[in-house]
């Protein structure tokens, strides 16, 4: 089964779809900040956004879908985890500084 080879797309339109998205929820977060201060459901919305913005960049400006399957899972590991340790210790925060200290 031979299979063309995938080749990066050349089109900026789409790029520049995504860069606006970006800037937007960029420019969002802040307000959202503000707005929902002391909700415990900021720092899901914060993850939630964290996580969108790095698959983006992932998706469309480092294009991880053209790339070996297990270099794909590495990349979107890499991205779940900060969003992960941000609920954490949202919800575990005492229990982190305890280990933490020395």
């Amino acid at each position: 089964m031979n299979t063309p080879p995938c080749t990066p797309s050349t089109r900026l339109l789409p790029l520049a779809g995504v860069w606006l998205m970006l800037v937007v929820l960029t420019l969002l977060s802040p307000g959202l900040g503000d707005w929902l201060h002391g909700s415990t459901a900021l720092p899901w919305l914060v993850a939630a956004i964290i996580w969108l913005k790095g698959w983006l960049i992932c998706r469309h400006f480092i294009e991880s879908g053209l790339t070996h399957p297990f270099i794909r899972r590495v990349l979107d590991g890499f991205i779940l985890v900060t969003p992960v340790a941000l609920v954490l210790i949202a919800l575990f925060g005492p229990q982190f500084a305890r280990w933490a200290t020395l």
